[in-house]
């Protein structure tokens, strides 16, 4: 390579959302010059943040055997299309569709995974027990028709995260599971090859109203991770735990919640999540 035609430009970008935040011109080992500098630059302290999320900058030759005025028109050219970074105040209203901020290193439901974790509130009563859905392996929901929507909001591959209202010193977060498939009326309701009511239940309620579509429960099997009983539900007062009233909801925006549970239980629910194509291009 002719010794003037060995300058490249290279660009510097932020892992965490794939943006573009620093272009280069240079020749040897110059693109990584800025992992070591000191200063107190905006871009230094971008690369700080950064590592201070143990990553590191993507960095990457966007042209190559140039000269060196060649290399200065390209590096002017991108930097002017780069601009300066916009802060708008209203930020839009569909704003809940979209993936967070600072956000591409990591694995998001409904971003990066076509399932997603769920708190399903037990609601133990007369229709259904904690026991029970621990021992043979179900959830269920049903006798309104918010709650038996909310039961079929959950799909296969859906994480469960099994919550029972607090009672005194009782309650909490007690199971985590894996759905295996779509809700169905209890009637039809089979584990093994076996009805409900052919199950030696403690709250045989599950079955009442069990072909009438409109009262009747609503399980799901559960394919069950770790589970605790009621005395032993995972909870903790100071914390700013999810603990919602309707019977199923999505833990979309509930990170505290969920560290809580992956403390409590050592399992992280996102392993558990079937990895597909993301939605995201």
């Amino acid at each position: 390579m002719d010794a003037e035609n060995d300058f490249y430009v290279y660009v510097y970008i932020d892992p965490r959302n794939f943006e573009e935040f620093y272009y280069g011109k240079g020749r040897g080992n110059r693109k990584f010059a800025h992992l070591f500098d000191t200063s107190d630059s905006k871009k230094v302290k971008r690369i700080k943040e950064i590592k201070d999320c143990n990553l590191e900058p993507i960095i990457k030759v966007i042209a190559a055997q140039l000269t060196e005025a060649e290399a200065l028109l390209i590096e002017t050219t991108l930097i002017w299309k780069l601009g300066n970074s916009l802060s708008n105040i209203n930020e839009g209203l569909f704003l809940d569709k979209f993936r967070p901020h600072n956000s591409m290193h990591q694995e998001l439901f409904g971003f990066d995974f076509m399932n997603g974790i769920y708190h399903v509130n037990v609601g133990e009563s007369i229709h259904r027990c904690w026991e029970d859905c621990r021992k043979y392996g179900f959830l269920s929901g049903g006798h309104d028709k918010k709650f038996i929507d909310g039961m079929k909001l959950l799909k296969k591959g859906d994480i469960a995260l099994a919550y029972i209202s607090l009672n005194g010193s009782k309650g909490g977060y007690v199971g985590i599971g894996k759905v295996l498939d779509h809700a169905v009326i209890a009637a039809d309701f089979k584990i093994n090859g076996k009805f409900l009511n052919q199950l030696d239940l403690i709250q045989s309620g599950v079955m009442e109203d069990s072909n009438n579509p409109l009262l009747a429960e609503y399980p799901v099997p559960i394919d069950w991770i770790k589970t605790f009983e009621v005395e032993n539900g995972k909870w903790e007062k100071n914390k700013k735990l999810f603990a919602h009233r309707s019977n199923v909801a999505s833990m979309q925006n509930q990170q505290e919640t969920i560290q809580f549970v992956i403390q409590s239980f050592g399992i992280d629910p996102y392993h558990y999540l079937k990895k597909e194509e993301s939605v995201i291009s």
